[in-house]
């Protein structure tokens, strides 16, 4: 088992006018990353608290294979799109892993 080099959680905040549309795009991210190479997991949630609030938790084998997603034709599109769908910028973070990754 390949334990994650990298580790994202991303969260966006929607515009209220735009949350279908926003979630339906993200939706369509989810079995293109999972099949990209170096993508060890790849979640969509949304908040129970807030509609509006989604997040995306992803595990990566380097920091190379998440550079490598992110710089693809679809992604550089979403980025282009965030200010026309999100409220504010979205918060993306890094992580390492401290323990052991036994999934």
């Amino acid at each position: 088992m390949t334990a994650p080099g990298c580790t994202l959680t991303a969260t966006l905040r929607a515009k209220p006018e735009t949350r279908g549309e926003l979630l339906a795009l993200l939706s369509t991210f989810i079995d293109k990353s999972r099949s990209e190479p170096g993508c060890l997991e790849y979640q969509l949630q949304v908040s129970k608290d807030d509609p509006l609030v989604f997040m995306f938790y992803e595990n990566w084998v380097e920091r190379a294979d998440l550079d490598r997603h992110m710089a693809l034709p679809y992604q550089q599109e979403w980025f282009k799109r965030q200010p026309e769908l999100l409220a504010q910028p979205a918060e993306m973070k890094f992580f390492d892993m401290v323990g052991p990754y036994d999934r």
